[in-house]
C-alpha cells in the first residue's frame, strides 16, 4: 500500500515506516503532521477521484530537521569589476510516515 501527497509544491510517493525529507514544515520536531492524498493504492485497488479521497488522509511524526546540499551562485562581468557570489542550503523537515487512512 502507497500513497502520492503533496507538500511544499511537490509531490513525493510514500508508503508506511518511510522516512522523507519534505519542505520545512511549522511543527516542531516530535509533533504529528497530516498530509492529504491525490492518489491511494491498495493492492488492486485505486483511488484517486475526490470522492473517494475526502476521508483520507497520510499521517506522520516528524523526526528532526535536515539540511540540503550547499548552492553557490556567481555572477562576473569582465571589464567592469564587478563580482556578486552568494550561497544558500535548503532545510528540510525529516517526516517518518505513520500511516495511511483510506
Amino acid at each position: 500500500m502507497y500513497a502520492v501527497i503533496t507538500t511544499g509544491g511537490k509531490q513525493e510517493k510514500v508508503s508506511q515506516g518511510q522516512v522523507v525529507n519534505v519542505e520545512l514544515l511549522s511543527v516542531d520536531e516530535g509533533g504529528d503532521v497530516v498530509f492529504k492524498p491525490i492518489l491511494i493504492v491498495d493492492g488492486e485497488d485505486v483511488f484517486t477521484e475526490g470522492s473517494e479521497l475526502s476521508a483520507a488522509s497520510v499521517t506522520g511524526k516528524v523526526v528532526g530537521i535536515a539540511k540540503g546540499p550547499k548552492v553557490v551562485g556567481f555572477k562576473y562581468k569582465s571589464k567592469a569589476r564587478y563580482r556578486r557570489k552568494w550561497g544558500h542550503r535548503q532545510k528540510y523537515s525529516v517526516v517518518e510516515i505513520t500511516g495511511i487512512n483510506k
